[in-house]
């Protein structure tokens, strides 16, 4: 009777070892969750590591956030910051260069995503001069966002909203001659 309890007792014991031995990987409890508080760097680094791993699909979430914890402490250096971790993006796979690049212009830079090509052009522009326009308007708002909040470049800001107005001039002009024709 004892050589039976003793295995009963082995067998069981080595059912629950090997069970409890299948589930080898750890948890990792905030998965996939954008990283919080207000240090860029810390946030940049969490991110990294999260989109490297099983997170690419949530890139859009990880770039708003840092976004968000960027508007918490505006500074110059930020606009780089942005830079390095788009080309790591494209370098990690997550992101072609040309929406790498995309994704900085309408942010931090001067000229206009949203108006690529030739806009004095009738055919091309003139149908569509009131969306090209809406487009321009909204990529003013990222602007502000990437050049006044996140890193406190207003006169680049500046330079922004006057290319509009002066857009909206040329198109306006262009589309009128293109009328009289």
């Amino acid at each position: 009777m004892n050589s039976t309890k003793a295995l009963i007792s082995a067998a069981l014991f080595a059912t629950v070892s090997f069970a409890a031995g299948c589930d080898t990987q750890p948890v990792k409890a905030n998965a996939c969750i954008p990283p919080q508080g207000h240090d860029l760097d810390v946030a940049v680094s969490q991110s990294k590591s999260d989109l490297s791993d099983v997170c690419s699909f949530q890139f859009n979430a990880y770039l708003e956030r840092l976004m968000a914890i960027a508007e918490s402490d505006p500074k110059p250096a930020n606009k780089e910051k942005f830079s390095e971790f788009l080309l790591w993006s494209n370098q990690a796979g997550l992101l072609s260069k040309q929406q790498a690049k995309s994704i900085y212009n309408r942010y931090f830079n001067v000229k206009y995503v949203s108006l690529m090509g030739d806009y004095n052009n009738c055919s091309l522009t003139c149908p569509k001069q009131q969306e090209v326009l809406a487009n321009m308007e909204q990529e003013l708002l990222d602007k502000e966002r990437g050049l006044v909040k996140i890193s406190r470049d207003t006169g680049s800001y500046q330079r922004a909203d006057r290319l509009l107005k002066e857009t909206e001039l040329v198109l306006e002009a262009t589309c009128t001659a293109c009328g009289a024709n």
